[in-house]
């Protein structure tokens, strides 16, 4: 009898802790092959990309390798991007790895499984807005949030020589108010403010204007009205503009038109609006959503092959309330622990049963100011709303819940300290 191999696409927080959690149950034991197959060579929390892009957080200090990782959980890692899959046969091919120069690092290969897991998760979807794919920075990945990061720095140095500036102050325009247009808007003015204590820039928050451009009635339109609130008031005493019920209708070299046919001139163009699957999954030959989201059972099948999950914002999975499930990190980590479940019922030929997200609860950290958010109490569904140091305590804790799920416990508290006395060893930010 041939050991089965699993294959996971994606190595985000919930591809890598499934793979994680097969390694460590069934790779180790070797009842199964586990291969982890992504594009990027480390993993970092998505959650967490605002802050690489303020600086605030160095990705070199929590960026997860996934090579290293593998040999301690039981797992193997393939480096490549999918580009096709062969049900008949059941093969997935990997696209070239090519280096900075073009030339081909590895060619194209093929893997064979006997059960494959997508979790590829999702990117910014620009609408066909004219203009933003040219001219806005996305924050979908460590590589988009390093360049906006890079982009930053340089126009607050350009900015501390008047004769240079563009306008009276160095204006950001952020197109989403959703949880990331909304915690990186208030980063800015955290990273605005230590740029000007370690003496990079001669420009304070005060020289510092932040645009937050929402086409809903209000910001945070996916969360409840009372965080939506609160939210938006520690904004405005931050400095934060915000502009609800506004369209944006395109996006050139000087900021945004609305629909309204005002301008809005940037120096710093962010797009946050919305999101979507990547475009690839639409041509691999299985059911797809028009925002391209993989078409799955309640028990996370592909609709067109039992052998084939998907889950996390790839996926678009019904809920008994003929919902789907809502693109968010807490949802991801439910299906991961989900899928596994399933994934070991299928191996054993026994049946497989449905997930049903439970809504935890919605946090909102705003940098170092402020942090809102809700949590669910229990099967009742009543939200507890908690505010300042609670808040940031319960927001803190998601990262280390991720950390747990992929390192265990022991490092995880190592991790900890470490964080702790890196707060005195390191500057509060990045400054190359």
């Amino acid at each position: 009898m041939t050991t089965p191999r699993i294959v996971v696409v994606g190595g985000g927080a919930g591809g890598l802790e499934l793979a994680t959690r097969l390694g460590r149950k069934l790779g180790k034991s070797q009842r199964a092959d586990i291969v982890l197959v992504d594009r990027n060579p480390t993993h970092i929390w998505k959650p967490l990309l605002h802050e690489i892009a303020t600086g605030t957080l160095d990705s070199g200090l929590d960026e997860v390798s996934y090579q290293g990782h593998s040999k301690s959980h039981g797992y193997r890692f393939q480096r490549g991007t999918l580009s096709a899959i062969d049900r008949d046969n059941r093969t997935l091919t990997l696209e070239p790895i090519h280096d900075q120069d073009g030339a081909v690092v590895l060619p194209a290969r093929e893997l064979e499984y006997d059960y494959l897991v997508l979790s590829v998760g999702s990117v910014s979807n620009d609408f066909g807005t004219p203009g933003v794919a040219r001219h806005c920075h996305f924050i979908d990945s460590p590589q988009q949030a390093e360049s906006f990061r890079r982009n930053m720095l340089n126009t607050f140095l350009r900015y501390s020589d008047p004769e240079r500036r563009t306008h009276p102050k160095l204006t950001v325009g952020l197109v989403g108010a959703g949880a990331t247009g909304v915690e990186l808007a208030a980063e800015l003015f955290g990273a605005s403010r230590m740029l000007h204590s370690y003496g990079f820039t001669a420009l304070d928050s005060g020289k510092l204007e932040v645009h937050l451009i929402e086409a809903a009635p209000r910001i945070l339109p996916a969360l409840p009205e009372r965080i939506s609130r609160a939210v938006h008031g520690e904004l405005e005493r931050l400095g934060v503009k915000i502009h609800v019920d506004t369209r944006v209708t395109e996006a050139n070299a000087n900021g945004f038109i609305t629909a309204d046919g005002e301008p809005l001139e940037t120096d710093l163009s962010v797009w946050a609006a919305g999101i979507r699957a990547p475009e690839f999954l639409s041509q691999l030959g299985l059911a797809t959503e028009r925002n391209h989201q993989i078409k799955v059972h309640e028990t996370l099948q592909s609709l067109d092959d039992e052998r084939i999950f998907a889950f996390g914002d790839c996926a678009s999975c019904p809920q008994p309330d003929d919902k789907r499930v809502p693109p968010r990190a807490q949802a991801a980590h439910q299906q991961a622990t989900h899928c596994y479940h399933n994934l070991r019922a299928a191996m054993d030929g026994k049946p497989l049963k449905p997930f049903v997200y439970r809504d935890r609860g919605s946090l909102i950290s705003l940098a170092h100011f402020e942090a809102v958010g809700s949590l669910m109490r229990g099967a009742s569904a009543r939200s507890l709303f908690i505010e300042g140091r609670l808040a940031k305590l319960f927001y803190a804790s998601l990262y280390r819940m991720h950390q747990m799920a992929i390192h265990g416990i022991f490092k995880t508290a190592m991790t900890v300290i470490v964080d702790g006395l890196n707060r005195y060893i390191r500057p509060k930010m990045k400054l190359h």
